[in-house]
């Protein structure tokens, strides 16, 4: 299967080239904003609160670190997409083995599960806040994003991106003026900036707070979405969208890191001053600030709430795409992929509350964190691995002093998300004591950091001839063409007007030595219950038609036989072309689009993953 461009629907349709001045840089401009709601998604928001809640402002130093581990991160990303024209899915399927890229997968969709299912749960619990609603029926609302999604994309990528600008605007807007109301002390947040000693509860929060803000489907997303600018491919032009997409970066986590600082000293003015030590909940929050401050606050917490999660989700999504196109080189239909993620996501959701209750949703919250944590390695590694290799990056290899911080980086975050995941498990260990946590977690935690030591280690001893850019293989030489006469030709009708064309098709294909084979497929509940014994009504006119075709034809000095099948239209096809060793076969398209193809099915698609013979398509 040939490798596509990433996001194919959407690569190289915004044109940067015509623009001048400040206009041309604003033509990069978007894609870090896509990124950057990953930054501020519900998964933050409790981490944030619980570390403003619990310590006051002590811990913005952290959030002010993990996003410039982030701002670096997200800036090789990006280095990547546009200097190899490749994401970091694709590059990393080319540089490591084939049995890698299955793993990597699922690592990576499993991520961006536990992502969508920090998102479902933080749309539903601001609905919940906002309007009341059930979180049950909150959760079922957010299957709809998909069809959000969808609308957008076909909107073109500026409007997806006007979208998600819009919702970050709306969480900035929401916490500005929250800001005002809880009057947080200006000079103690500047202490907060401070570095300090971490140990026990405030170092766990910490490790979530990184973990939650350096978010591995982030990665992948950012090295595709930089492909959307349609720039001049020399050395001027890619150092030139290097230089604005580092900016563009920079701008939409900076303001990612004012949004999580704004929900971090909002839980430190609100709650720690007030005595309220062990927020974790949001919903606690919600409740605090509505006795707190009154009615403003908590509304507006819940819109932002709403927002993030909206935006949040789209982007997952998307980077659902990238991760499946790029390790493994399959592409299926964006709806389909899309409910798939969804569902993946909300079942776990559903489950917890029927089960557990409503409030099992903070722990859930929770546990999406520490999958997230897992993942975050496997992105890391080969990133880095892949903007140093001075063969591939050409004259843009990262710099030695660069490497040093990216490596410094991922120990930083890679350690300390093991440090969180072996609490975790000591956690569970503890409290449940199920065998299964001797069985299935420690094997499969110890199986998953082997294949880390392995993604670190591969490319520095591989000799391996890597794969190039070339996404579909190199040109093959023609060599001398001898003409192919088809001698039986299958023709499928439907008795529509288009039949005229296709009969005529056919006709030039096999000239008056072929033997044409006309093929219909009977669909009734009868011809599908009966088969071959069906004798009802649209049976009986099928076949009349179906000789009206034939005469015609012998009229004309063409032979042909006549063929009906019953039942699956692409199965009987399929089994009269294998029955009468057909050559070719000749079918009309129907036509129809969008809807009707998911309603109505289409033929085609499905008789020629059935059939070994060519298939000429006539509209």
């Amino acid at each position: 299967m040939d490798q596509k461009q990433s996001l194919s629907e959407v690569h190289q349709s915004v044109v940067t080239n015509k623009r001048t001045g400040w206009k041309r840089i604003l033509a990069f401009i978007g894609p870090a904003y896509l990124v950057s709601v990953g930054y501020m998604d519900p998964g933050n928001w409790a981490t944030d609160i619980a570390g403003g809640s619990k310590f006051g402002y002590q811990l913005i130093w952290v959030l002010l670190m993990s996003n410039l581990i982030a701002l670096l991160l997200q800036s090789l990303s990006a280095r990547l997409g546009i200097v190899r024209g490749l994401d970091l899915a694709q590059a990393s399927r080319n540089a490591y083995p084939k049995w890698v890229n299955f793993p990597l997968f699922v690592l990576a969709q499993t991520a961006i599960i536990a992502c969508d299912l920090a998102e479902i749960i933080g749309m539903a619990i601001g609905l919940n806040l906002l309007f009341g609603l059930p979180l049950i029926w909150g959760i079922s609302i957010t299957i709809f994003d998909t069809v959000l999604l969808l609308f957008l994309l076909n909107k073109g990528m500026r409007k997806m991106e006007a979208f998600i600008v819009s919702m970050v605007f709306v969480v900035g807007i929401s916490f500005l003026v929250e800001m005002f109301i809880v009057e947080p002390s200006i000079k103690e947040i500047a202490k907060g900036f401070e570095p300090s000693m971490l140990s026990g509860e405030a170092l766990y929060i910490a490790i979530g707070i990184i973990g939650a803000t350096v978010m591995p489907h982030n990665l992948y997303l950012h090295s595709s979405l930089v492909q959307t600018r349609k720039f001049e491919r020399d050395n001027k032009g890619i150092q030139e969208a290097i230089k604005f997409n580092f900016i563009d970066t920079a701008v939409a986590l900076n303001l990612a890191f004012f949004v999580n600082a704004a929900i971090l000293i909002l839980a430190a003015a609100a709650f720690f001053k007030n005595g309220f030590h062990h927020v974790a909940e949001i919903q606690d929050a919600h409740r605090l600030l509505n006795n707190i401050f009154g009615s403003v606050a908590p509304a507006l917490f819940a819109i932002a709430l709403i927002a993030a999660g909206q935006s949040s989700t789209v982007t997952g999504t998307l980077a659902g795409q990238i991760i499946m196109e790029g390790h493994l080189n399959l592409r299926i239909q964006p709806w389909l992929r899309r409910l798939i993620t969804r569902l993946l996501a909300i079942i776990p959701a559903f489950c917890t509350i029927l089960f557990f209750g409503d409030d099992a949703l903070g722990g859930l919250l929770i546990l999406s964190q520490v999958v997230l944590s897992l993942q975050l390695g496997f992105a890391i590694i080969p990133l880095i691995h892949l903007t140093s290799d001075k063969n591939e990056m050409k004259g843009f290899a990262i710099k030695p002093w660069v490497r040093i911080l990216a490596w410094t980086s991922a120990i930083v975050i890679v350690s300390l998300n093991i440090k969180l995941v072996i609490e975790e498990i000591s956690n569970w260990r503890t409290a449940a004591g199920g065998w299964y946590i001797d069985v299935i977690v420690i094997p499969v935690a110890v199986l998953t950091a082997l294949l880390l030591i392995y993604i670190f280690i591969y490319p520095l001893i591989s000799k391996r001839q890597r794969v190039g850019n070339v996404p579909h293989g190199d040109a093959l030489a023609i060599s001398n063409i001898e003409k192919i006469s088809y001698h039986k030709i299958g023709i499928t009708v439907d008795f529509s007007a288009n039949d005229r064309n296709t009969i005529r098709h056919a006709l030039i294909q096999g000239g008056k030595n072929a033997h044409y084979y006309l093929i219909h497929v009977v669909e009734t509940a009868a011809a599908r219950y009966h088969g071959q014994k069906a004798m009802d009504h649209e049976t009986q006119i099928d076949t009349e038609n179906l000789e009206k075709y034939r005469l015609n034809l012998m009229d004309l000095g063409y032979e042909s036989s006549t063929h009906i099948g019953f039942g699956g239209t692409a199965k009987a096809i399929a089994s009269i072309s294998k029955q009468n060793n057909i050559q070719l076969l000749v079918m009309g398209a129907h036509g129809h689009k969008g809807l009707k193809d998911l309603i109505f099915g289409t033929t085609v698609d499905s008789v020629r993953h059935k059939v070994d013979i060519p298939v000429l398509i006539v509209r």
